[in-house]
């Protein structure tokens, strides 16, 4: 559908929610041509619960139909746009799509250089491998969530960026592109069990190197460099109840900051003395909340101090510098971000917005091969929507 380094490359997504079409998101905007599926009880259910399909930008630069999969001759549409696929991905609880006759064993039978990712919580083994969990449940068991404390404090999941997207979502997309690379040499295809727990864990690979070496201690939450524990890597309220954020680590970044706090690091502890490090947070504290956010951003303009304001999406995507480099966009007045990475020779795109399953899926089965009488008969049947 688009252009992009990953142009000629196809990929037939069994539609899920979150991580999923995260991973086929990057693929589409990066040129390769996705066509998800809905499964047309799930847009029943959507449209049913008002859901707008048409905002949901995950489900951007690619085709989508809507196929009743309990019916053998949907599943053997299915297995037809395998053949003609590079990958196929899911992201069902193990032996749902087995059950439906849509599994590895199926489709790598059809075409033996089929790259079939699958994304879980807990991956395809294990003794949680069929147990129900969401982000913050991959997270916590990953060893992340206890990472994001404040002392004193109980840990704040962030969002469903570590596990569902970081974790899941992204490793997927970068397994597949792997996978998909040694199938052109091998000839042959494999299975890639991403599952949110591990890729988790995997994120957290800074962590695991600061521990390694004793600058973390796991004891301590909310005490180390960077969670917060240091005065100089925090969050600090300001005058107009907006917010800064420091991460002044290094000393040439640390004494831009105190200069511009107004502070003399000579009658201050030593930055790196933890034991001071309540004692000047309460003093930074105290003089960000003397001034409004923008003032601060005015006094720390073009100074390599490491503040900067914590802007909301809206602000951020008018902050100047995501309006120099076109970090957002705004097509048909849905804020999202703009594709990445960048690409010099083959920059990808948003090809076309999050599409209506069943709008264009003539032209999508169509491209793929599918003749029109075909197309005409499964909708007759009810099998395609």
């Amino acid at each position: 559908m688009g252009c992009g380094p990953l142009k000629g490359v196809r990929v037939v997504e069994i539609a899920g929610i979150g991580p999923g079409p995260y991973a086929a998101m990057l693929l589409a905007d990066l040129g390769a041509d996705v066509l998800r599926i809905e499964r047309k009880e799930g847009v029943a259910i959507m449209k049913q619960m008002g859901f707008d399909p048409t905002r949901d930008v995950s489900n951007r630069s690619r085709h989508a139909i809507a196929l009743d999969l309990k019916q053998p001759a949907a599943v053997g549409l299915v297995l037809d746009l395998v053949e003609r696929a590079d990958a196929l991905t899911e992201g069902f609880r193990p032996g749902v799509v087995e059950r439906l006759g849509l599994g590895p064993e199926a489709c790598l039978a059809r075409n033996p250089r089929l790259v079939y990712g699958r994304m879980t919580g807990w991956g395809q083994t294990g003794p949680l491998s069929r147990a129900a969990g969401h982000d913050i449940n991959y997270i916590a068991l990953s060893g992340m969530l206890s990472t994001f404390v404040r002392a004193g404090e109980l840990p704040v999941p962030p969002g469903n960026t570590v596990g569902d997207m970081g974790g899941g979502g992204l490793l997927l997309a970068f397994g597949l592109v792997c996978a998909i690379l040694e199938a052109r040499t091998s000839g042959a295809g494999q299975v890639i069990d991403a599952a949110m727990f591990e890729g988790a864990a995997s994120l957290g690979t800074s962590l695991f190197v600061t521990l390694a070496m004793g600058l973390y201690d796991p004891s301590r939450p909310g005490g180390n460099l960077s969670d917060t524990g240091a005065h100089f890597y925090e969050v600090y309220a300001t005058a107009d109840g907006r917010h800064v954020a420091v991460g002044a680590i290094e000393p040439q970044f640390y004494a831009e900051l105190l200069r511009g706090l107004g502070l003399e690091a000579a009658s201050l502890p030593p930055q790196m003395e933890r034991r001071s490090w309540p004692q000047m947070k309460q003093r930074l504290a105290a003089i960000f909340r003397s001034k409004t956010r923008a003032e601060w951003e005015a006094i720390f303009e073009g100074k390599d101090a490491c503040v900067s304001p914590v802007l909301s999406p809206a602000e951020a995507a008018q902050h100047p510098h995501a309006r120099a480099r076109g970090s957002f966009l705004e097509p048909g007045g849905v804020l999202q971000a703009a594709p990445v990475p960048r690409f010099s020779r083959t920059p990808g795109a948003i090809a076309a917005p999050p599409a209506v399953a069943g709008a264009d899926g003539d032209a999508a089965l169509s491209a793929w091969g599918i003749k029109a009488d075909r197309v005409s008969a499964l909708r007759a049947a009810g099998a395609l929507l």
